[in-house]
């Protein structure tokens, strides 16, 4: 279990992080929501040992996380926003080159890479450089870089930022089978959607302060699980019912167009950063 304790980081004054509080279970796919800036790009930093806490801590197993707690650090593997890899290194070197940096036996290096690559639909690309491979591909082989040394634990930073629709799901299915797995992967993303497919709870922050933490459905519910959007020339107003039958009958007395719906999480997160 991962337990963050009144985990706070300030940079120069400016709190990024504050005195947030919670905890990841063993296996659990969790999600890190919020705006630009809201802090979670900042906690994920904190959780890699990048960044250290100006107070508070991470635990692991009731062990507290530092940069010296090497048997800790090795339990975790992190797959950032950017492209971090050699652009003219094949797909096959790129995973050598992470195996030594850990200082893997050759046979196991190539051993683990065959399965990883397959496992993430890379295999017929393994001879392929970098740049020869496409926005997924190239997120794909980070995953799947970053599963080379066997971590328990996965921190996604925007994992499926700028992939197309296709790409996004089939990173969605590598991600599902790795935590069935019992991998524990904790995910920041900003597509709400994504978080309500994969994650079994999620955390909203604001301006470095957690807000919220529970499953993306009592959330939705919560808010109210049927939603009607009014549309006017400049703007759609959307209002939320628990009782599909309150939401048929606010239907029924608009005058314009309008629709009903399901609530998202999508819907649960604008309503927390516009009150």
């Amino acid at each position: 279990m991962i337990e963050l304790r009144d985990l706070t980081k300030t940079f120069d004054g400016f709190t990024a992080v504050d005195h947030v509080n919670f905890t990841v279970g063993t296996g659990e796919f969790f999600g890190l929501l919020g705006a630009n800036g809201a802090g979670k790009t900042t906690t994920i930093g904190m959780l890699s040992t990048l960044l250290l806490p100006t107070e508070g801590g991470i635990f692991v197993d009731g062990e507290p996380l530092t940069r010296k707690a090497h048997a800790l650090k090795r339990k975790f593997s992190v797959v950032t926003q950017e492209y971090s890899m050699r652009q003219d290194m094949t797909v096959d070197e790129i995973m050598e080159y992470q195996g030594r940096l850990y200082y893997m036996p050759v046979k196991k290096i190539r051993e683990r890479s065959r399965e990883l690559l397959a496992f993430c639909g890379l295999d017929p690309y393994r001879k392929r450089t970098a740049r020869r491979l496409s926005g997924g591909m190239k997120r794909k082989l980070m995953v799947a870089r970053a599963l080379l040394t066997e971590p328990k634990i996965l921190l996604l930073d925007e994992p499926t930022a700028g992939m197309d629709a296709l790409a996004r799901r089939q990173m969605w299915n590598v991600l599902r089978r790795l935590n069935g797995q019992n991998l524990t992967i904790i995910l920041t993303t900003h597509y709400m959607e994504e978080a309500q497919t994969l994650c079994s709870r999620v955390a909203f922050l604001k301006r470095g302060q957690l807000q919220a933490v529970d499953s993306p459905q009592h959330m939705i519910e919560a808010l109210g699980a049927h939603a009607v959007d009014v549309h006017g020339p400049e703007s759609t107003r959307s209002r939320f019912f628990v009782d599909r039958e309150r939401a048929i009958a606010y239907l029924s007395a608009q005058q314009g167009p309008c629709a009903l719906r399901g609530t998202t999480l999508e819907d649960v997160f604008v309503e927390r950063e516009v009150t």
